[in-house]
């Protein structure tokens, strides 16, 4: 199933712990920035025939109803009605969501909503720099709920601050809200964010138990987990990721944006800049071979809970790796497939590192 990407880089502010690619700019340069991307939509339409669309930033709704109508009216033209995607999802901050925009999204016929909340208690949302109050988040949420059936809602853990009590009431706090899908991600501190120049630091011992005791809450609500940080409600999977984790192809359009074309992954360049004023906007291009490519096929499809079943060349090449992780209880077989164990799941990087360069 192929899918296409669009990156959006601009939001209202920079989140303390953000390190993505985003950008606070004036208006103008966001208009500039649609119609060049509109320019690459065209230039690139005929490289795939997508299945599913996501929208994400960034914060896509940040742009203005005018811009916003550009730019489904560019996929539209080039990829035909968004209506007709098997899937199509945007992602959105409710600081800058408005009745307008819902509307807009709705009648263009996007049928998947992302809204990044990060935690219902306005303490932790004003630690880690969000825009937004949790009052704000239930008025948009409960107005979004009119359009659209399928919502995610973005949760992460290990806050600054944050206790284990902490952390689980704000996820019955959300599990009350009726969502389908649920992302629980782990507070990630990187070098350059603020965060990491305040001197704060992620207690990895405490991060385990919210993330054990939230995955059992997430359970017994109805909310599989089918990856290592999203959960479902039934029939409420993100098409658009599983589709990365099973390596199939996909177009990313936009600053900083990445694409896996007939076993080629590339990547815009991150300069806005740059992006705007050169017609050659690829940054990085590889074809991975051999054991690279086995390893990296490997690791997207241990994110899958359900796990994979390995190839005769995988099993060639990462025999003895399979054993040792076996051993070490990080992985467990599944009839004829593979997948993290229940320790694996929370220690999935220490596994991925037997599948990436320098083998």
């Amino acid at each position: 199933m192929n899918g296409l990407y669009i990156h959006i880089p601009f939001c209202v502010s920079k989140c303390f712990y953000c390190n993505f690619v985003s950008f606070k700019t004036s208006s103008k340069m966001q208009a500039k920035y649609v119609k060049e991307l509109c320019l690459e939509i065209k230039n690139k339409k005929n490289l795939i025939k997508p299945k599913t669309l996501y929208i994400g930033g960034g914060t896509p709704s940040f742009l203005s109803v005018k811009l916003l109508t550009e730019l489904f009216e560019a996929i539209e033209k080039n990829f035909g009605p968004i209506k007709k995607f098997k899937e199509s999802t945007i992602e959105a901050n409710v600081e800058s969501l408005t009745p307008a925009k819902i509307k807009l999204f709705k009648k263009y016929g996007l049928n998947r909503l992302s809204l990044g909340l990060q935690s219902p208690n306005n303490k932790y949302l004003k630690i880690i720099g969000r825009a937004h109050t949790f009052e704000r988040f239930l008025k948009v949420y409960t107005l979004a709920k009119r359009y659209f059936d399928n919502i995610n809602i973005d949760l992460i853990a290990n806050l600054p601050t944050q206790t284990l009590s902490d952390f689980l009431s704000g996820v019955k706090k959300v599990i009350s809200l009726k969502p389908k899908h649920i992302s629980l991600y782990a507070l990630e501190i990187e070098e350059g964010c603020t965060l990491y120049k305040k001197g704060f630091s992620t207690d990895d011992d405490l991060c385990l138990k919210m993330l054990k005791q939230a995955a059992t809450l997430l359970e017994k609500a109805g909310f599989k987990q089918y990856e290592i940080s999203n959960f479902a409600q039934k029939g409420a999977q993100s098409l658009h990721n599983i589709n990365y984790w099973q390596s199939g192809s996909y177009l990313g359009l936009g600053v900083a944006a990445s694409s896996y074309l007939k076993g080629v992954r590339s990547t815009n360049t991150a300069d806005l800049k740059t992006y705007l004023t050169q017609k050659n906007k690829t940054a990085f291009s590889e074809k991975l071979t051999g054991k690279a490519k086995e390893g990296e096929r490997i690791i997207l499809a241990l994110r899958k809970l359900e796990g994979f079943k390995p190839t005769k060349k995988m099993l060639q090449l990462f025999k003895k790796d399979f054993t040792i992780l076996q051993k070490e209880n990080l992985l467990i077989s599944k009839k004829d497939k593979l997948a993290l164990s229940e320790q694996g799941k929370y220690l999935a990087n220490q596994v991925f590192r037997h599948f990436v360069e320098p083998f």
